[in-house]
C-alpha cells in the first residue's frame, strides 16, 4: 500500500535562511503542493520549504540539476537541436508529481505535489514566481548614502 507524503503543516512556509525564499510562499499555498526548492544549476540549495529536511533539500537540488540535464539530452536525441530550452520537466509517480522549471540563469524551481494537485495551476504559479524572481534579481542594488561630510 502506498501513501502520499503529507506536509508537516497545512501551508508550509519557506525557510527564512535565504533571501529568495519568498518566491516559494505562493507555491506552498496552492492545494496539493507539498514541497518546493530553488536550486542552482550545479545542484545547490538556494531556498527550500521548511517541511523538507536539509539533507532532502540537498538531494532534490542535485536531482533537479540531473533531471534537467537529462531532459535536455533527451530532447536533443529526438530533435538534434543543440541546447534546447526547456519549459518544464514533469516526473509522475503514484506519490505525486515533481515539476521542475528553469528560473533564470543557472537556477531552477522545483515543486512536489500530491497526485490530485491541479498541475495547470501549479505550472502557472511557478511561471509567475519565476518572473517575479527574475524582476527581483534584475533590480539594481541599492546604493548606500554617502557619509555626510563635515
Amino acid at each position: 500500500m502506498s501513501s502520499t507524503p503529507s506536509p508537516t503543516r497545512t501551508t508550509p512556509s519557506p525557510s527564512e535562511t535565504d533571501g529568495i525564499a519568498w518566491v516559494l510562499t505562493p507555491l506552498l499555498e496552492l492545494p496539493g503542493v507539498v514541497h518546493a526548492v530553488v536550486a542552482t544549476g550545479d545542484g545547490l540549495v538556494e531556498a527550500a520549504s521548511d517541511g523538507l529536511a536539509r539533507a532532502s533539500a540537498e538531494r532534490v537540488a542535485a536531482m533537479t540539476a540531473t533531471v534537467h540535464a537529462a531532459a535536455r539530452a533527451f530532447t536533443t536525441a529526438f530533435t538534434d537541436a543543440e541546447q534546447p530550452r526547456l519549459a518544464q520537466t514533469v516526473v509522475e509517480s503514484e506519490l505525486g508529481f515533481a515539476v521542475v522549471v528553469p528560473a533564470g540563469e543557472n537556477t531552477s524551481l522545483a515543486v512536489f505535489t500530491t497526485p490530485d494537485a491541479q498541475l495547470g495551476n501549479v505550472a502557472y504559479q511557478m511561471q509567475v514566481q519565476v518572473a517575479a524572481l527574475g524582476r527581483a534579481l534584475a533590480s539594481p542594488a541599492r546604493r548606500q548614502d554617502a557619509p555626510a561630510r563635515s
